[in-house]
């Protein structure tokens, strides 16, 4: 069994660093709060401007297909892997890298796979297995929807130009505070809408459904990577709220353990001494 001295260590150390996890899972808790507000007010609109965009799409004719929709034989694939800048937020970043190399391995084995890493851990790990064509660790401190089209923009660009056939995106989506899933996203070419029975649009469209077509593919574009995002950064949150929970449960059950043992040492030191002061008078008695 541990001194007495040993014991005060261990539980002067554990408490200490209870209180820091305690103080990490109340910081966390208010981020999640806005972060969950933001990314379920927006995701209505999200589906609507995909629906809409669904809906258009699939009532045109097949020549009039966007630029971005554009299939071509798959030979470059660009992953866009959004992790965080920070860890202690359990297995978050772990599952994204297990994500790019999951889609990689099952799907793109045999293409020329490059990295776009946004957020710093996955790229540290990332970085070498996979040729990186971009780093992003700033946009989580301005975390806006001008910020994030740049980025779109950018990813759009190397699309058209030729230099990607595919582009991926690999993010986890919040589900609710203590569970984020693993998604694998196509971003690029957009995905052609097909159904089986003729679309009925009651609109009026000015100028046309083509031009209006033209305009929202890129604006929805934009607004799937932003909601990624945010999605992203609602579970970072979550999911460092959560493991700051459980690790603060797990402190408080070890420094009780240590206070019992210590309690226990200590009682044991003191009998000990009884003991002896009592030896010691029974001799002098003799």
């Amino acid at each position: 069994m541990a001194n007495l001295k040993e014991l005060r260590s261990r539980i002067t150390s554990v408490s200490s660093t209870m209180q820091i996890t305690s103080a990490m899972k109340m910081v966390s808790a208010a981020k999640l709060s806005k972060a969950q507000d933001a990314i379920e007010s927006m995701r209505p609109y999200s589906q609507k401007l995909s629906q809409l965009l669904q809906d258009l799409s699939a009532s045109l004719d097949d020549d009039s297909s966007s630029k971005y929709a554009e299939q071509r034989e798959v030979e470059k694939v660009l992953v866009v892997a959004i992790s965080s800048n920070r860890g202690l937020a359990g297995a978050f970043n772990a599952n994204i890298i297990k994500g790019v190399k999951y889609a990689v391995a099952n799907h793109y084995g045999d293409k020329d796979v490059h990295l776009y890493s946004i957020g710093k851990k996955a790229n540290d790990i990332l970085k070498k297995s996979f040729e990186v064509y971009k780093t992003n660790t700033e946009i989580f401190d301005d975390l806006s929807f001008e910020n994030v089209s740049v980025i779109a923009e950018d990813l759009m660009e190397q699309f058209l130009e030729g230099n990607y056939d595919k582009i991926v995106l690999v993010y986890n989506h919040f589900k609710n505070a203590a569970t984020q899933a693993v998604l694998t996203e196509q971003f690029l070419p957009i995905p052609k809408f097909e159904t089986e029975e003729e679309v009925q649009l009651d609109y009026i469209f000015e100028p046309s459904k083509l031009e209006i077509v033209k305009d929202l593919i890129p604006k929805s574009l934009k607004m799937q990577l932003y909601k990624a995002l945010r999605d992203s950064f609602a579970s970072e949150h979550g999911a460092r709220m959560t493991a700051m929970h459980k690790a603060t449960e797990n402190a408080t059950e070890l420094r009780d353990s240590l206070k019992l043992s210590y309690n226990k040492a200590r009682q044991a030191s003191i009998t000990n001494e009884i003991l002896e002061i009592v030896g010691g008078a029974e001799a002098l008695n003799n």
